[in-house]
């Protein structure tokens, strides 16, 4: 489904796959189609809803140009996804209380191994294990080419393999014929924040010296591509997409790792070897230079996947809905992309303030669902905050076909 708009006052057009935008992030997507270097059109998923600056599902080709706010202050925040050989039927309560962990009864887990939040590990994690690694950790900030990074990396090393809060989230999942699947929701911690804030400054102040047209209230302020600050931030947002994954990975194969003991401590009576699958994964906050309608342009994507001809990627749900492991089919009308999700229906102030805990808790609770809805704060995350994935999914019928529905066994979110 697409809808396209443009009225006298737009300098380029809108094509929107979303129905019922707010009224915010309606007001954002004007200021986009005003921008003096957006490029062609806009591109507006069907998860849209408001952020800074750029709405969250929006899609945007500049030339000459990027804007830190377009692609936001989670960098490189993604899903990744594996599957397994284990059927749901040999995953009991039990089992997964073992593998998730962090209770009286049951210790370890998950929840030992992969810290939440604010929270990092206590110990650094290996230097290797980083993008650049040794090389990177060797460098001196005042004279690399990425000087935030540089500069946090300490830092990063006890963020890395950590997954967050708001949104993130571990999921075990199973598809169609029953097989168990692990899906990730995370991106590159406080180093995407710290990178993204320190450039979204310079940005500001460069605008205001350059007499920008580009209203400071738009919080759309950008960087030349071929000016210093331009090509540092660019050589930054990379490593960070980088990192992000490596953050992915790392959490990944800590928990295919306690998968794997528990399975191996149970084999006399599962009589079960775990398999695993290669890892999916695909970011949603990103910039890239891209070429379409025969220009080369930098095509931000701030919550919002590459869904190029043949790409795969992850469309997750609510923690009480299906998510969807996609392939692209390369839709040159919303730049090669899609959603990155269901997007949010609710803020999460009107979702504590609205939404009935013990409504959202039976939700959960009628499918079998192992979750974390304890208390009124934790209606933020609720199904009831987010669109119907279903009316999501249909809506980008013409950018993606389903390859596998995955329904949520159990959840743990930041």
């Amino acid at each position: 489904m697409i809808r396209a708009y443009k009225d006298d006052l737009m300098i380029v057009p809108v094509k929107l796959w979303a129905e019922d935008i707010e009224e915010g992030a309606m007001e954002q997507i004007a200021h986009l189609c005003n921008l003096p270097f957006a490029f062609h059109h806009i591109a507006i998923m069907p998860d849209c809803h408001q952020g800074y600056g750029m709405p969250v599902g929006g899609v945007m080709a500049t030339k000459g140009v990027i804007i830190p706010n377009a692609v936001g202050v989670d960098i490189g925040c993604g899903m990744c996804a594996v599957k397994s050989n284990i059927k749901s039927n040999q995953l009991n309560k039990e089992t997964l209380q073992r593998i998730f962990g962090g209770s009286k009864e049951f210790k370890g887990g998950i929840r030992s191994a992969i810290p939440v939040g604010f929270n990092h590990h206590s110990k650094a994690q290996e230097v290797s294990l980083m993008p650049g690694g040794h090389r990177l950790y060797a460098l001196d900030a005042n004279n690399s080419s990425v000087p935030i990074c540089s500069s946090q990396f300490n830092s990063a090393l006890h963020q890395l393999g950590t997954l967050g809060g708001g949104n993130h989230f571990i999921e075990i999942q199973k598809d169609t014929d029953d097989n168990v699947w692990i899906m990730i929701h995370s991106g590159s911690r406080n180093l995407g924040k710290q990178v993204a804030d320190h450039y979204n400054d310079i940005a500001i102040e460069l605008n205001k010296k350059y007499h920008s047209e580009v209203p400071a209230k738009w919080e759309l302020a950008f960087l030349p591509i071929d000016s210093e600050e331009g090509r540092m931030y660019i050589a930054e947002m990379n490593y960070c997409v980088k990192f992000a994954l490596a953050n992915r990975k790392l959490m990944m194969d800590r928990i295919m790792q306690i998968i794997q003991e528990e399975y191996d401590r149970q084999r006399e009576v599962l009589h079960i070897a775990v398999e695993f699958e290669p890892m999916i994964n695909i970011a949603h906050n990103y910039a890239a230079m891209e070429n379409h309608y025969g220009e080369n342009v930098m095509v931000h994507r701030k919550g919002a996947t590459l869904a190029r001809e043949g790409t795969i990627g992850i469309i997750p749900g609510s923690q009480g809905t299906k998510s969807y492991i996609v392939r692209g089919k390369g839709n040159a009308e919303s730049f090669n992309s899609c959603s990155h999700g269901a997007g949010r229906r609710l803020s999460r102030t009107k979702a504590c303030n609205e939404l009935d805990l013990a409504a959202e808790i039976k939700k959960l609770d009628d499918q079998g669902i192992m979750h974390g809805i304890r208390h009124k704060n934790d209606l933020d995350e609720a199904s009831g905050a987010y669109k119907d994935i279903g009316e999501v999914m249909r809506n980008q019928s013409d950018l993606v076909d389903i390859l596998t529905e995955l329904t949520p066994i159990a959840v743990m979110k930041g």
